[in-house]
Order: C-alpha cells, then structure tokens, then sequence
C-alpha cells in the first residue's frame, strides 16, 4: 500500500489529497521535525514545500522530479504565443521596458510585471546570478493547472480569471472552460517537439486575442491542487520520483 508524505502545515491542498489518500486505500504520513519513517521508497509519494520535501527525498535516496530552468523559453512558440528568454538577474535588472519577469527556478522574489529592470531587488538582496525568465506582456483571461503523467492531463482546475482567484461566490471553483484547457494540453503534449518531466503540473490559459497558450511547467509534488481531484494528483506525484543508483551506476533510475 503506497504512503503519501506530507509536512506539517494544514492547507486545502493537503486535506484534498489525504482524502483522495482514503479513496485509494493510501497510508498518510505527516513527517515532524525533520523525522523521515523508514519507508520502502518505491511505495512513496511527497507533497509539501520544497526544503522539507527535498529532505525527504534525499533520506528515502529519491530525487524529485521538475523542468529545467530553460524549458519555457525551449518549447515551440506557437504553444506559448509570447516571446519568453532566460537570463541572469543582472541582465534583467538592465531591461529598460516593462516585461513580466520571474525566476526559472523558485520564488526567490515577486513574479510580476515590472517597469523596468531598475524595479527589480538590488544585488544585495537578489544575486547577479540567478536565471530569470523575462517574457513579454499579455493578457490572460482564464488559467488552468493540469497535473501531467504518462504526456497525458489526468486531472486539472481553473485557477485564475480575469485578474483574480476563479472562485464563485460558494468558493467553487469555476471550470466554464474545463475541456477546451485539457484538450489544449493535451494536444500541446502529443507535438513530438516538446519535452516534459515524465511528470509534472502544466498551466495553460487563453490570452486575450491570441488564444489558448502554455503559461508554465512546474514540480507536481509542490505545486497547488485548487480544484484538482486529489486521488487523480496521487499517482502523478508518485511518479514525479525516481529512485537514485549509486554514483558508479550513474544518473537516476525511474520506478515504473
């Protein structure tokens, strides 16, 4: 029976998925104080934020899976219908015109649009270094997250429209647009061309007079249920780990 590992802070997200836990017939496991339980770490499944479940990873001799910095910016540009480069903060901060600007690999300032590159952190705060995506401005209608295994979506939820939380008025969330975003991504996913993790969230969304685009690729096992079915996330975050070899083996060998 597989073990879903959660850490210690209560959200939606986690309630969701210990009740899809239950519906499966999954074991849960909230981890305290750094303490990993001595798991077969071919039967785990992780969820939370990205220190702890690192380190949860690292004990149990996982590694988690996600996109490369660069993975925006390599797929084609008809599915993301906007320019979008990687760069380093220090080339960010020279931008002169208003961009979106966010970093390729975490949350380590706000992902907005900014001004210029004088708007951005100072070094002091924000290294030189660190990649950033900038990429050019549009306007999103709706947005979607689809979690991903297998190059197919197995569960998705709007998440944003028109600027704010795609909540109605009893908090449920507004999914109008439901199949047209999973058929996007789904389609998107079939082109030969593009490469994903072998799971992995997807956002998608329609821009304003462009049409459905491919917004960005996350980490499943960190990433937001929102109105997600959290028994159809499990497998995906199963999935989204592989069992390390040994360095003289080399790399990291899949589960499944």
């Amino acid at each position: 029976m597989p073990t879903l590992l959660l850490t210690p802070r209560q959200t939606d997200d986690a309630q969701e998925l210990w009740r899809g836990a239950v519906r499966l017939g999954w074991s849960v496991h909230r981890v305290h104080g750094w303490k990993v339980p001595e798991l077969d770490a071919a039967d785990v499944a992780i969820y939370g934020e990205p220190l702890l479940a690192t380190h949860i990873a690292q004990t149990l001799g996982l590694e988690l899976l996600g996109p490369a910095n660069d993975w925006l910016p390599t797929i084609p540009e008809c599915w993301r219908k906007r320019s979008v480069h990687l760069a380093t903060m220090k080339e960010a901060r020279d931008c002169l015109e208003p961009r979106f600007i966010k970093s390729a690999s975490g949350k380590e300032f706000d992902a907005r649009v900014y001004d210029s590159g004088r708007d951005l952190p100072p070094r002091q705060m924000i290294a030189d270094s660190l990649p950033v995506l900038i990429q050019e401005i549009v306007r999103w209608d709706v947005e979607y997250r689809c979690f991903i295994s297998e190059r197919s979506v197995k569960t998705a939820s709007s998440y944003w429209r028109h600027g704010k939380e795609a909540r109605d008025e009893n908090k449920m969330w507004s999914d109008a647009e439901l199949s047209e975003a999973v058929e996007f991504c789904n389609t998107f996913l079939r082109d030969s061309n593009v490469q994903t993790p072998e799971a992995c969230v997807i956002d998608v969304g329609a821009i304003r007079e462009r049409g459905w685009a491919v917004i960005e690729c996350n980490a499943a096992w960190s990433s937001g249920i929102y109105g997600c079915d959290g028994a159809a996330v499990l497998p995906v975050l199963r999935r989204a780990l592989t069992i390390k070899r040994p360095r003289h083996e080399g790399g990291v060998e899949s589960r499944f």
